[in-house]
């Protein structure tokens, strides 16, 4: 075992290794009224300015467990465009990246009458990858000093819509890894493709059901996993209520789901709380309390549109 340790540690001690994957974990942040963070072709839809403040701990009750904060603001800069950033720290034992998701999105009106709407959308990445050394013992005298490498990508994306429908199509890093000679095992795809979809059904009183299905595709190594999700909302004025449960499998095993757990949320006036709670139904099961997630937010300077491309949902 310490000749595996000082193999791995003499290979991070290399210059210019890239070890990173420049995948931001995606759990239920998007289903707290907020799915901008996966697709930058929601920027600008909606009235507001809208901010997300996100603090997610998986595994509680594991050692060095996972552990990421993120902020998400998106708005609309013209009648059919807008703009948005996504700012995060992820920890996980002794690595860490952080960096930036800078948008832009344009929205186009297929059909007026129908409500059918097309959204395009394009997302700047900005990572950095970086390895502490402080908490790790090392025999290797060479490691001396903490190792980082900063990477810049890109995502593009697309949305449908017409009425209460909604589809996005997403491609997430689509460029490639650069490798070195001492990098050759690394996959060198990064690309993701990630399908969201859903309806909003709403019945003649103040209910809101609307189930979505949100699926993943790494490229690289050929997983995949789904979300089905539903959230009920009640709304009452301006102000809306929700609850909703949340179920991911990978897919060639949807019998045995990987997370599943309730969600609950609230906006009142201009204040947006929602808090997450799954379990991971794998052996880690009996050694946490699960994943917890809270996300705070702001709706702020309602501007208004002669677009209607650019309606929220609610």
């Amino acid at each position: 075992m310490k000749n595996i340790y000082r193999l791995l540690f003499l290979l991070l001690a290399l210059p210019a290794a890239n070890a990173q994957e420049l995948t931001i974990p995606t759990f239920t942040q998007y289903l707290a009224d907020n799915p901008f963070v996966i697709s930058p072709a929601y920027a600008g839809i909606g009235d507001h300015v809208k901010i997300r403040i996100n603090g997610l701990t998986q595994w509680v009750g594991v050692k060095d467990a996972p552990d990421m904060q993120s902020l998400a603001a998106d708005m609309r800069i013209s009648s059919n465009s807008g703009i948005g950033v996504f700012m995060y720290n992820d920890k996980n034992g002794n690595t860490r990246q952080y960096g930036g998701k800078f948008s832009f999105a344009h929205h186009l009106i297929l059909d007026d009458y129908y409500e059918q709407y097309l959204s395009l959308g394009i997302s700047y990445n900005l990572n950095q990858f970086k390895i502490d050394i402080e908490n790790i013992n090392t025999p290797d005298p060479s490691v001396t000093d903490n190792r980082y490498v900063v990477n810049h990508n890109f995502d593009i994306s697309a949305l449908y819509r017409i009425g209460r429908f909604y589809a996005s199509f997403n491609a997430n890093n689509v460029l490639n890894k650069n490798l070195d000679i001492f990098g050759i095992n690394e996959p060198r795809k990064l690309r993701n493709y990630q399908v969201y979809t859903g309806y909003n059904f709403k019945n003649d009183g103040n209910i809101e059901v609307e189930p979505s299905a949100f699926v993943q595709y790494f490229e690289g190594d050929g997983r995949s996993t789904t979300d089905m999700n539903i959230k009920v909302r009640y709304l009452a004025g301006d102000d809306y209520y929700w609850a909703g449960i949340s179920y991911r499998f990978l897919n060639d095993q949807m019998l045995d789901p990987v997370n599943v757990g309730p969600m609950v949320g609230l906006r009142k006036s201009n204040f947006y709380f929602a808090y997450s709670y799954q379990v991971t139904t794998n052996e880690l099961l009996a050694y946490n309390s699960g994943t917890h997630m809270i996300t705070l937010g702001l709706d702020i300077f309602q501007g208004i549109s002669n677009c209607p491309c650019t309606n929220g949902a609610h």
